[in-house]
């Protein structure tokens, strides 16, 4: 999905966005599946034991100039349904399994994919869902006007334990002006704080984050009519791009 208007609003591109960020992401991408493939096989042979197929979990996502992409990650929950067929909630399915690759950020493995595609950037905007995105005002929608990223300001400031206002803040502030020197400094952050400390810090749209849409509903920001209204414009998208 494109929006017109938002992907052409002025915004200061520093030389290393422009001509360096790209190619830069693409080469740390590549190198990490070629030197951590044996990682990617053990991995997805224990997923394959614990949750069965298929291996890889793929939704799609609002990425640069709002197009969707597939985000690619390893499966953490069953496919358990209830007796209607329908799936059961998340906490039920997520499994103490699927509770440790996401503790330790292995589930986020096979975003590299989607750096090397071109779909994301080392560092960037987390990618949201489409039922985040129509709940976005026009200011905060601009956080689409870069690639998204497997890590980002807002997750290396706090994640979810900060409000959605301010998550979308960060995003805001980091697109102000891309710098290698901002970069780098966030990788260390993330590296920090996902390997050392082992905070995890790719962790939206779990049972753990409560969706935009829920918490303006929850905080009184948005009526229920216009939410309801909203929720179907997320479906109508969702379903656009199936067609």
């Amino acid at each position: 999905m494109k929006k017109k208007g938002n992907q052409h609003t002025k915004r200061k591109i520093t030389f290393y966005e422009r001509n360096v960020k790209r190619g830069l992401d693409f080469t740390c991408a590549l190198l990490a599946v070629v030197v951590f493939w044996w990682l990617y096989v053990i991995v997805a042979i224990l997923v394959r034991i614990k949750l069965g197929s298929s291996v890889i979990f793929k939704q799609y996502r609002p990425g640069l100039n709002e197009t969707l992409f597939p985000l690619y990650k390893f499966r953490t929950m069953t496919d358990e349904k209830d007796e209607n067929g329908d799936l059961l909630p998340d906490e039920v399915r997520l499994t103490s399994f699927g509770k440790w690759l996401r503790s330790t950020s292995l589930d986020e493995l096979p975003e590299a994919f989607n750096i090397i595609r071109g779909d994301m950037a080392v560092i960037g905007p987390r990618p949201q869902l489409v039922r985040d995105m129509v709940f976005m005002t026009k200011e905060q929608r601009r956080r689409h006007l870069v690639r998204p990223g497997l890590s980002g300001l807002a997750q290396v400031n706090g994640r979810n334990t900060i409000r959605w206002e301010d998550k979308l803040n960060y995003d805001l502030k980091y697109i102000k002006k891309i710098t290698f020197f901002a970069d780098v400094k966030i990788i260390f952050q993330t590296v920090m704080k996902a390997f050392v400390k082992q905070e995890g810090i790719n962790r939206e749209g779990t049972v753990s984050d409560m969706d935009f849409g829920d918490y303006l509903l929850q905080e009184g920001k948005v009526e229920q009519n216009k939410y309801d209204k909203l929720q179907k414009v997320a479906i109508k998208i969702m379903n656009g791009r199936k067609k």
